[in-house]
């Protein structure tokens, strides 16, 4: 009884609250954080140095392949006509050459894992701070990534704006 009495009571104070934050505009901005990060000249450069020095690897990969390819091509087509030595020994330049392409594959994909890492974990957080900053000086009351809306007015967008101010205070070197 005490308790019905309590939410009785209640009701109306809750009532006034919501009606009371119902008038209050929310200022809303929108951003694509991964494009914004992504179209930082820091980032685009350093996408393009990390291809230039991963570039060497990649083409001995590619010929380690094509050397792999040639040696199961010359199993396949002189199956029956070689010796078992013969056999055994391309069956082993084979094997090592997919034990390398194997390991350069792994370094390769280590490396790029772990340097677009640094560079993205490094430009996520300056990215936070400028759109925190334009979120301040716009007055905006929340800030919502475009992967978390399933609508938005194109007009709220500040990817644009946050890639400008970005590359703004801090120009890629």
């Amino acid at each position: 009884m005490l308790s019905r009495v309590f939410r009785m009571a209640l009701a109306p104070a809750a009532l006034v609250c919501l009606a009371s934050l119902a008038t209050a505009q929310t200022k809303v901005g929108i951003i694509d954080m991964r494009e914004a990060v992504n179209g930082t000249a820091e980032v685009k450069k350093a996408v393009a140095a990390l291809e230039l020095r991963l570039k060497p690897k990649q083409t001995e990969a590619a010929k380690l392949n094509q050397e792999l390819q040639d040696i199961q091509g010359k199993l396949q087509s002189l199956q029956g006509k070689l010796t078992q030595q013969g056999e055994a020994e391309l069956v082993s330049q084979g094997q090592r050459k997919q034990r390398d392409l194997t390991r350069l594959q792994e370094d390769l994909n280590a490396e790029l894992e772990r340097e677009q890492q640094d560079v993205g974990n490094r430009a996520l957080a300056r990215m936070r701070e400028i759109v925190k900053k334009m979120a301040e000086g716009q007055g905006l009351d929340v800030v919502v990534d475009t992967s978390n809306t399933i609508y938005f007015k194109p007009a709220l967008t500040l990817t644009k704006a946050a890639v400008e101010a970005y590359d703004k205070a801090h120009p890629a070197k």
